[in-house]
């Protein structure tokens, strides 16, 4: 029996001289692994259906515990613009594998609505950081480490916040302030609309550059001291935006 999944290719392996393996991020199921025969092939249609970032529905033999088969695949969109920029593609890349990661840690199925939201963003030629950076405060959650915004990360008030902190977690008062390095109270307004935004409902984003950077610098450390995650894709990012 064929069953039909909306999804969306993260990643790829070789399987023999003409076939591969995919992993779709699917609406309906997360993460299924799926066995392309002959895709590699020249002559095959399924060549050029099943490329990495590919977002489709895809016509699957589903097999529980096992890999599936592909039989077809039907595009949905293929963004065009995204496609056609270094920069982007570094980033496509980056969140596809922080997405795969996020899932392997969560199984939640509501990822795959906010990844995909996140992309159609980017494509539609709003900032990639800033989308990026969103995405990136919403895994928190699923990861187990989401960020307190609440008040203060030492003590607690919720008034006289001055800066935010990775090492401590997020938010710090001017009463707990040591030599803390110390943000913009824009930034510090920012991180939390980040938190909360729904991505669907962005049209435009008004960001300075400063508030972007460090948002942007808090979030890398924050993830390299408590989420254990470490890509490479996010490493060829970070050369791709230092050129």
């Amino acid at each position: 029996m064929i069953t039909k999944v909306e999804g969306f290719i993260l990643s790829e392996v070789s399987y023999g001289e003409t076939s591969k393996v995919i992993n779709i991020l699917t609406k309906e199921y997360g993460l299924v692994g799926v066995m392309c025969k002959g895709a590699k092939s020249m002559k095959s249609k399924l060549r050029a259906l099943t490329m990495r970032f590919t977002y489709g529905f895809f016509y699957l033999y589903k097999k529980e515990g096992k890999l599936s088969l592909l039989k077809d695949v039907d595009i949905i969109d293929s963004f065009d613009h995204l496609h056609t920029d270094i920069f982007l593609i570094g980033y496509l890349n980056y969140l596809s594998e922080l997405t795969g990661q996020v899932y392997k840690e969560s199984h939640d199925l509501s990822l795959f609505s906010l990844f995909l939201e996140t992309i159609r963003k980017i494509d539609s030629g709003l900032d990639p950081m800033v989308l990026t950076n969103i995405l990136e405060v919403k895994y928190l959650d699923y990861l187990g480490v989401g960020l307190n915004l609440d008040g203060c990360n030492k003590c607690g008030r919720t008034n006289g916040i001055v800066t935010i902190d990775p090492d401590i977690g997020g938010y710090l008062c001017d009463h707990c302030l040591k030599d803390e390095r110390v943000v913009s109270l824009k930034t510090v307004k920012m991180l939390r609309m980040y938190y909360y935004v729904d991505i669907k409902s962005i049209t435009e984003l008004k960001i300075s550059d400063e508030v972007k950077q460090d948002i942007n610098l808090f979030l890398n450390r924050y993830y390299d001291r408590y989420t254990g995650i470490y890509l490479k894709s996010k490493d060829f990012l970070f050369k791709l935006k230092n050129l």
